[in-house]
């Protein structure tokens, strides 16, 4: 059978008298197309695992835990129901409703005299912690200190000569960067996982301290604690939190910058504790429409939602209402900002802070303090009046919820529809101030919305939390 190509050959030679023609000839003179670059190849961590892999530990808790019967809450034993669940549904905890519970997760050796970072929630509570190295050692843990705050403990074991982490710069961590985990993802030890760094600096909450790295590395219950590695081997992060609707990974986990984690380590080892500074304020990041309803030029600062009694900022005359727009100088762009700068100084040190308040800026003085934060109640209650433009339903606080949320004013949702309902606002919500005006009654809020326009800015008190909400209206 004669192939396509060997036709076309045969074809041109009888047309041009057994010699090629010109335009086979040119034909044949194209070049053999390029060959495309090896595709780069994916990076190997084996060197990684193999070198420090070993520094890599799993821990696991136990703590005792008060239940009934079957873990049923209410059923002790006496109850009449507690036989009937002993004989029927198998073995019952002990009598006194005592029964333990076991936890896993991860950490890591820092120096060779058996020091081990991890997380707080994988240790604290536990009466008893046992670390577990790659080579099968185990060892019972003392818990030297946790800070739950932040999310970072430390643990030690006696031990001489362990093999150790290198601990890195996560300032030098480049978003995109390939990074990888190790650790006890629901307790199958030793198991590596890796990714890219997704985004750096991230805040979960607006007063949250901790400046998580994210990544996309397959992190699951059990790797709580355990590193997070560079491509030099190097630790960047200790794998902390999840975000997930399932309670498995969906591709966003977070980790502890680890200069964070060892500033952190170093007060627990001295002190058993962590000893950092309190302004004494709720706050919360300013949204466009919020710096419209303040008059700022852009979304910028830590808009002050409360303030403790006795605090610093109470001491300083900070108020409800104003955004703090820097301190010592440094910007504060959002709320995090602010958190994490106050909370790396120690009780004591004066700071210098601008404020925006009322269309202008306010240079202000506080010597940072420790205050406990104090919670409120919510009031709920009675007949109401309507007000139209915002599209609340309000009444006026009585004497004892006023006493009860330390308020001299303030009025109470009864109903919220349009804007109101659109921003979130819902009965039961306690409105304080809008923008940064107090409201006395429920006159001082008909009036200040019959005046706005645009954008409004609620101060709203919702259980235990304030917190300004945006309403759009006209």
């Amino acid at each position: 059978m004669i192939s396509s190509r060997n036709l076309g050959v045969m074809l041109a030679l009888s047309l041009a008298g057994g010699a090629l023609s010109p335009v086979f000839a040119a034909f044949t003179a194209i070049p053999p197309m390029q060959q495309t670059p090896t595709a780069r190849a994916l990076p190997d961590f084996s060197g990684l695992v193999k070198q420090y892999g070993s520094a890599v530990v799993n821990i696991s808790t136990t703590a005792k835990a008060r239940t009934g019967a079957q873990g049923i809450p209410g059923i002790e034993p006496g109850d009449p129901f507690y036989e009937f669940f002993r004989q029927f549904g198998g073995q019952m905890p002990s009598p006194g409703g005592e029964e333990l519970r076991q936890g896993v997760g991860s950490g890591f050796i820092i120096s060779g005299d058996g020091y081990i970072l991890t997380n707080a929630h994988v240790v604290v509570d536990a009466a008893e912690v046992n670390v577990k190295l790659t080579d099968k050692r185990e060892f019972k843990a003392k818990v030297i200190g946790a800070d739950q705050r932040t999310d970072v403990a430390l643990v030690k074991i006696e031990g001489k000569g362990l093999p150790t982490v290198r601990i890195g710069d996560p300032e030098k961590a480049s978003v995109g960067e390939w990074v990888a985990a190790i650790g006890s993802p629901f307790g199958l030890e030793n198991t590596v996982t890796a990714g890219i760094i997704s985004a750096k600096s991230r805040s979960l909450s607006g007063e949250s301290i901790v400046p998580f790295i994210q990544t996309d590395v397959a992190v699951n219950p059990g790797n709580s604690g355990g590193p997070l590695f560079n491509m030099a081997g190097e630790v960047i992060g200790i794998n902390s939190q999840i975000y997930s609707r399932t309670g498995g990974y969906m591709g966003l986990s977070f980790a502890i910058p680890i200069d964070f984690a060892i500033d952190i380590k170093e007060d627990l080892r001295k002190h058993g504790k962590v000893s950092r500074g309190r302004l004494g304020v709720s706050i919360q990041s300013v949204t466009n429409e919020l710096a419209d309803s303040f008059g700022l030029a852009k979304p910028r600062g830590a808009l002050v939602t409360s303030v403790e009694e006795g605090s610093a900022a109470q001491k300083a005359g900070i108020a409800s209402g104003d955004i703090i727009l820097s301190l010592n100088d440094n910007a504060i762009d959002e709320a995090g900002d602010l958190a994490r700068a106050v909370a790396q100084m120690k009780p004591g040190t004066n700071v210098n802070l601008k404020v925006w308040r009322k269309g202008t800026m306010r240079d202000m003085r506080a010597s940072l303090s420790e205050v406990p934060s104090e919670s409120v109640v919510q009031a709920g209650g009675a007949p109401a009046a309507g007000q139209g433009k915002l599209g609340l339903s309000v009444r006026p606080l009585r004497a004892e919820e006023k006493q009860q949320l330390s308020t001299e004013g303030g009025v109470i949702v009864e109903g919220a529809t349009g804007p109101a309902a659109r921003a979130g606002i819902r009965q039961g919500d306690v409105i304080l101030a809008v923008n940064d005006t107090p409201v006395k009654g429920v006159e001082d809020l008909r009036r200040a919305a019959d005046s706005a326009k645009g954008n409004v800015a609620l101060l709203v008190q919702r259980q235990d939390a304030k917190i300004y909400v945006p309403i759009k209206i006209g």
